[in-house]
């Protein structure tokens, strides 16, 4: 997959500058390669030293998504040629770290390093960052977006994790912000995959500003005049800068409503909350199957969750049971070796290639439903590859 990010800045008047991230991949939906992780990590960890720089912009080109996700299509490739995987059982009759995996392993390891790096820099960062969403942000996008100081939306924005139809897992994170949420609503998006709306993303949080499709030149018009050098000398410099930017955002934020959508989530706010209060995966499932509702909305989001993979279910059940108060940078350590154990097990290329390569649409779970899912499977997965000090995303610097 061919794919780049555009690097410009957009220079103020007062000499201080904002560097601009642009994805470019738009015939992928700007899913984010392995090199495109790569600039993005370069020039965060660059500008992060640069006193000119008073923050940085990430968006992206085309009109129809932010970032849809991840490269998935070249993890599939490395996981579909990786001889130790070719004949492997499933799921498979040797423990996964006793596979000697030298494809698949080492690139799925680099790709997930170098995008979890990224997402917790963006988390942490030393400035404000503006995150320009529209259209798709899914998967590996909302890692990148969710992080941001100032999350724009325009009126399309549409956020999904929707790793349950690929039998992955909600990544990027997402251990950490969908038990942000409110109680049962982060446990439903990971189960079901659900897009949420603009306005119900606002009322869950979820963005900063939505803002009207012509908002961005009178944006970058405001950030460009703006006297940053009267606040910089401040020593609560990097609050005020970020509150120099709201103030500017707020001024481009969407007036008129009427071309703002209706919510689809917020209707079914307290039934999601109630079907997702249980101890028990196929309890929850039942519940949710049984929430009443005849939108299209709802109806979609149980036919993905009940298509969708039933190990990826439960991984993603583990994660809101189990992780709700576990700090950020150790949900993503574990998440590194999460990722990589899906990509050993085989439900992840399967998925992959039903949805992104023969396009079958037919997945070939290694379980039929949750209520098969043996739990010492879903304990391997969660085993860590490595050692607390040996894991590498110790090696990024987030203070």
């Amino acid at each position: 997959m061919t794919g780049m990010v555009n690097v410009s800045y957009i220079h103020c008047t007062d000499g201080h500058s904002i560097g601009v991230l642009e994805l470019d991949n738009p015939s992928s939906l700007n899913a984010l390669t392995l090199n495109m992780h790569k600039t993005i990590y370069q020039y965060l960890q660059l500008w992060r030293e640069d006193e000119s720089i008073v923050a940085v912009m990430i968006k992206s080109v085309g009109d129809r998504a932010f970032c849809a996700g991840g490269d998935v299509r070249s993890m599939y490739y490395a996981m579909e040629n990786d001889p130790a995987l070719k004949h492997q059982q499933k799921p498979p009759k040797i423990a996964l770290d006793q596979i000697e995996s030298h494809v698949a392993k080492p690139f799925l390891t680099e790709y997930f390093s170098v995008e979890y790096s990224c997402n917790l820099l963006i988390h942490h960062y030393n400035k404000p960052v503006i995150a320009w969403g529209h259209g798709y942000i899914m998967g590996g996008g909302l890692g990148l977006y969710i992080g941001a100081s100032h999350r724009v939306a325009l009126p399309n924005t549409v956020l999904a994790m929707p790793e349950i139809t690929i039998g992955l897992y909600p990544d990027v994170g997402a251990t950490w912000f969908l038990n942000q949420l409110p109680d049962g609503i982060g446990m439903f998006l990971g189960l079901t995959g659900a897009h949420v709306n603009v306005c119900d993303a606002r009322d869950l949080a979820m963005v900063d500003h939505i803002v009207a499709n012509s908002a961005y030149d009178n944006v970058v018009k405001q950030l460009k005049h703006y006297p940053w050098s009267t606040i910089l000398a401040d020593t609560q410099s990097q609050s005020l800068v970020s509150e120099a930017i709201s103030v500017i955002l707020n001024n481009g934020a969407e007036k008129a409503h009427s071309v703002l959508p209706a919510n689809q989530l917020m209707p079914y706010f307290a039934q999601i909350q109630a079907a997702c209060f249980a101890q028990s995966l196929p309890t929850i499932y039942d519940q949710i199957n049984a929430i009443d509702g005849l939108g299209r909305w709802i109806e979609t989001a149980k036919k993905a969750m009940n298509a969708g993979s039933p190990i990826t279910a439960h991984i993603c059940f583990k994660q809101i049971q189990s992780y709700k108060d576990v700090s950020l940078l150790d949900c993503i350590k574990m998440e590194l070796g999460l990722s990589v154990n899906c990509g050993l097990l085989g439900e992840f290329k399967e998925g992959v290639r039903a949805h992104l390569i023969d396009k079958d649409y037919m997945p070939n779970w290694i379980y039929s439903s949750v209520n098969d899912v043996d739990n010492k499977v879903i304990e391997q997965i969660f085993t860590p590859i490595w050692s607390e000090h040996e894991n590498p995303i110790n090696q990024v610097n987030i203070s």
